[in-house]
């Protein structure tokens, strides 16, 4: 017998797993367009809410789409439908398709963000590179240690590699060997310091501040930017597991998906043999 499966549902599910009320005071987690009431036929899975996926949710019909960033992250004081926040919510609207973001709350969780890219790395005894609120398996970043020690060099090339990156950017003195990492994904400037004092060789996040590049630089950390969107997407993998259960244990047929349309949205440039300009 199929159960229908509604976007409360998922809404209360996702929120199990990655409680909303984990979100920072600043985040916007949750429903961000739909009605809470409407079934779902099928959920489209991307990183972020971009006009691609949704175009991509209405060719599917998929009716709920899941991301990490949110749709709306500051107050809307109109709906200028000549923008493209205005354009991608007059779509939604019209074809009757919800979205739905975990962001700081899914970063935070013991099993969230920078864990996975801490299994990605094969990344062992992991903990918090921070603490959030009381529970000790919570917080942002991560900090373990790879199974054994590496050449400095071939741990780039591993984390070029793992992460499917064709360059990355590096702070600071690499060293010969490392064996602690630190990481972070998405924006992870701030906890720079935090990967210092836990003793990482190596912190690997994304964003990097200049200022934080210079502090790297005179504190002898080695920061590796490798990007924002490399160092988040490996939580979708995850997601789809848990919605793809979710839909089984219900016995609802609806598809659940990862997009197909979402990449990166900076790409390398090599100017190579190019004329002289000036």
């Amino acid at each position: 017998m199929v159960s229908p499966i509604k976007l409360k549902d998922i809404l209360a599910y996702v929120g199990r797993f990655a409680p909303w009320e984990l979100a920072e005071p600043w985040d916007n987690v949750g429903l961000m367009v739909g009605n809470p009431d409407q079934e779902a036929t099928g959920l489209l899975i991307a990183l972020d809410p971009t006009r691609q996926v949704l175009e991509e949710a209405i060719l599917k019909k998929t009716n709920i789409i899941l991301t990490h960033h949110p749709l709306i992250f500051h107050p809307l004081k109109s709906i200028n439908t000549a923008t493209p926040i205005g354009q991608f919510l007059k779509k939604a609207l019209a074809h009757d398709i919800a979205v739905v973001s975990c962001h700081t709350n899914l970063d935070i969780i013991s099993d969230g963000v920078s864990d996975a890219l801490a299994r990605v790395l094969y990344l062992h005894n992991t903990r918090p590179l921070t603490l959030t609120g009381n529970r000790p398996d919570q917080g942002f970043g991560k900090i373990g240690n790879l199974p054994k020690p590496m050449q400095g060099r071939a741990f780039i090339h591993f984390v070029t590699q793992r992460l499917k990156l064709e360059a990355m950017m590096l702070a600071g003195p690499l060293p010969e060997t490392v064996s602690t990492i630190a990481v972070c994904g998405g924006s992870g400037s701030d906890l720079a310091d935090a990967a210092l004092q836990a003793r990482a060789d190596v912190y690997i996040t994304a964003e990097l501040k200049h200022s934080v590049a210079r502090w790297a630089e005179e504190n002898g950390l080695c920061i590796i930017d490798a990007g924002h969107f490399a160092t988040e997407n490996i939580i979708i993998p995850f997601l789809l597991a848990r919605m793809t259960a979710f839909f089984a244990e219900n016995n609802h047929p609806a598809p659940v998906m990862v997009s197909q349309r979402q990449n990166s949205p900076l790409r390398f440039y090599i100017a190579e043999n190019m004329p002289t300009i000036i």
